[in-house]
This record gives structure tokens, sequence and C-alpha cells, in this order.
């Protein structure tokens, strides 16, 4: 069992546990073949339920390439404004890496009662992961970023270092449970009225996994082919 493995199912094995309601459901990208390997190389899991509207794991494992990445996004429904959460778990053949997240379901900079509800919680953590030793900065440029949360962790990191992470994983994937669980505040849900949430949703999700703002799914293709690549993204875009 891997280390990025290892992470990745703990955090979606507490997700289960505080979300009971979420349900396993089939899907044809169960098993990931590539012409890159003889033997499956990876596979895909969701599950479904209420408050957490979906959750997709994807997960490739390839030694020949040195690839061991591991994916987890719970989605909450369209029209929720709490946060999707998202980890990235992986190991590339000398280094470990990682990308933890809340995506935000409105604008931040002009809704300052959302950010400081949703958001602003976690701000010490990102201090103390900052100062973590062994962290070195991934390469993730300005655009990016930009469709992702001012309060994104996301670096590669040596083995120390990645050993020491799961504490800000379980950290943010508390507060995002307590976020489902309690729902945001009368005035802060108020505040966002002037948002169309599953439209905003609908766009973000579809810049989240364009082939054109994130490179890995060019990786993704060269490894399973186009169609399973978009099969993916498709699971990850639609509600």
């Amino acid at each position: 069992m891997s280390l990025p493995f290892d992470l990745c199912d703990r955090t979606l094995t507490s997700i289960l546990d505080r979300h009971p309601d979420l349900a396993e459901t089939p899907t044809p990208l169960a098993t990931l073949t590539s012409p890159m390997s003889p033997d499956p190389v990876g596979s895909v899991r969701v599950f479904r339920g209420k408050a957490v509207a979906k959750v997709v794991y994807v997960g490739l494992v390839v030694p020949a390439i040195h690839l061991d990445s591991h994916m987890i996004f719970a989605f909450t429904p369209a029209t929720s404004a709490v946060p999707h959460f998202t980890l990235d778990s992986v190991y590339g053949g000398s280094y470990h890496a990682f990308h933890l997240d809340l995506i935000p379901r409105a604008e931040l900079a002009n809704h300052l009662s959302y950010l400081d509800a949703a958001f602003h919680p976690l701000s010490p953590l990102v201090e103390q992961a900052a100062a973590l030793p062994g962290l070195s900065p991934a390469a993730v440029g300005p655009r990016q970023r930009a469709v992702m949360s001012p309060w994104m962790l996301v670096n590669r990191a040596d083995e120390a270092a990645f050993g020491e992470i799961g504490r800000f994983v379980d950290a943010y994937a508390e507060h995002w449970s307590a976020l489902v669980h309690q729902g945001l505040p009368d005035d802060v849900l108020a505040s966002l009225a002037d948002t169309d949430l599953a439209a905003r949703d609908a766009a973000v999700r579809a810049n989240l996994f364009s082939r054109d703002v994130d490179p890995v799914w060019g990786q993704v293709s060269r490894l399973l082919g186009d169609a399973t690549a978009d099969a993916i993204r498709a699971e990850l875009t639609d509600e």
C-alpha cells in the first residue's frame, strides 16, 4: 500500500463515514486499461447521496512509468453554497505531491461573509503548512490557480513531509463536513442572492476539468486514450 493511496483511501473512508447516505453506484469506468500495460492501470469509483451529491475517486497506478496517482472530488449539490472538497495524492518516481482545496461556490472578493464562514477558518492551516520542511512549489500556473481557492495547498513533498500532510487533509475534510452538516448561516446565504449557484458551478466545473486549463488531461489521454479521459472528465463535470 503506497503513501498516496493510503492518504486518499483514508480520506475517502472518512468522508463515507461522515456522510453515511452516500452509496456506491456502478460505472463503466470501474476498471481502466491502457496500451502501456497488460494489467489494469486504475479505477474510478462513484458514490451518490443527498447533502453530498456525488463523490468521484480516480486512481491511476502504472509502476513502469512511476505513476501512482489518486484523486477524490466530493461535490455538494448544484444549488448548495457549500464548497466542493478535493484531494490529489501522487507519487511520481522521484517525488511525492499533493493538492488539497475547497472549491468556492461564489466569488469570494465581493462576498466577504461567505469567505469568512467557509474559508477563513482554514487560514491557520495554510500558515502551518507553509512552514512545513520538505515542501516545494508545485508546477501550477496562475491560470489554473484562478479556478481554485486561495486556501489551496499544492506542493511537491519529500517522503517525510508527505507523511505530515495527513493532518492538514483531515482538518480540511472535517471543516468541509461540518459545513455540509450544519449549512451556512442565513445571513451568509442571503448575501449570495446575486449568484446563480447552479449556473456558476457548471461553468466552474467545466473550467476545472478543461483540457485547456489543466494539462494533466493530456497525460491521462496518453495513458488511457482520449475517449476514456473524456469519459472521466464527464463524470466529474456531470451533476
